[in-house]
This record gives C-alpha cells, sequence and structure tokens, in this order.
C-alpha cells in the first residue's frame, strides 16, 4: 500500500476539482489546470473540502502502488498551483552578469560576447529584480521547473569562482584552483 496515496488530498475554499470519467479539471483563483488519470485502475472520490484517490482492485501490487502515489502527488501539485502558483527564484552571480526583460524575451548577459534571448511561454510569468535576480512563477510545476532548467542550463556554475546562473539556496562546491 502507497503511503503518500492513502493521504487525502485537501481543497481551499477557493478551488474545486471537477471529474469527468479519466479526466480531472482543477479550478483556483490563480487559473485552472486539468489532468488525466487511469479510471481502469483508480477511482476518485470528491468531498466537501477533501479529494481521495483509490486503487480499484482488492489486491494491490507493486506497480499500482507506485503509480498511486505518483497521481496522488501531480493532483496534489496541481491544487497547490492553482491556488498559489509555484514559484522559482534564479541568481545571476558574475562580474557583468544581468538579465533584462523585452516583452516575451528574456534577454541575458552571462559573460559571452553576444546576449542570449530566452523565450518566454504563455503559461510562465518571468519579472526581473536588480537585474541578477530573475523570479519564474506558474500554475504547472513541472513547466516552472523546466523553465529554470533551461535557464540555468544556460551557463551553469563553474565550480572555481561560482559565477554562472544558479537557484536560490543551491550550494556550489568550490575547488581551490592553482597553486604555485
Amino acid at each position: 500500500m502507497s503511503k503518500l496515496g492513502r493521504k487525502n488530498i485537501i481543497l481551499p475554499k477557493d478551488s474545486a476539482i471537477k471529474v469527468e470519467g479519466p479526466s480531472l479539471t482543477i479550478t483556483g483563483p490563480k487559473g485552472s489546470k486539468k489532468l488525466s488519470i487511469n479510471d481502469k485502475i483508480f477511482s476518485s472520490k470528491v468531498s466537501e473540502n477533501e479529494f481521495q484517490i483509490s486503487p480499484i482492485q482488492k489486491s494491490i501490487d507493486k506497480k499500482t502502488s507506485i503509480m498511486w502515489g505518483t497521481y496522488r502527488s501531480l493532483i496534489n501539485n496541481a491544487v497547490k498551483g492553482v491556488t498559489l502558483g509555484h514559484e522559482k527564484i534564479l541568481e545571476l552571480s558574475g562580474v557583468g552578469f544581468r538579465a533584462n526583460l523585452k516583452g516575451q524575451i528574456l534577454n541575458l548577459q552571462i559573460g559571452f560576447s553576444h546576449e542570449v534571448n530566452f523565450d518566454i511561454p504563455k503559461e510562465i510569468k518571468i519579472v526581473v529584480e536588480k537585474q541578477t535576480i530573475i523570479k519564474i512563477s506558474g500554475v504547472d510545476k513541472e513547466l516552472v521547473s523546466k523553465i529554470a532548467a533551461d535557464i540555468k542550463n544556460l551557463k551553469p556554475v563553474e565550480p572555481y569562482k561560482a559565477k554562472g546562473i544558479k537557484e536560490k539556496g543551491q550550494f556550489v562546491l568550490r575547488k581551490e584552483g592553482k597553486k604555485k
């Protein structure tokens, strides 16, 4: 049995889940998100302020148990996304490293001989604070994390001077460098 899958998802008062066969529509103040679950394996139950997903079969094998916890986490992340939203904060560290917004394009100067332009998807909102701090926010946790990872991959943090793009709070193991 999945320990995580057994937990009920608590719905805030301003969000709702609508079940239509295999698809779930989760709505809240920040927007709405659609998810699909395998209705041949799982059944869902909505009460006043709680949502529960459970397997249909009496005997639960290991794969069903794993998928039970995964679906529960995906639904919980969607509920959190439509009520509060998901956010990642990136920091640029290095001499002359800065970021600017030009419409739907994030313009980065990150130590190359040219500027790097990054196209922002419509579902994601990016705010640049102080030219060295980038806030990425949106409803979909997977998309917010993917955009943050794509921006971090433009200039990964190097271990000698720790120059590059990193997440807020990310630890960078520093190397000593060359000795005389």
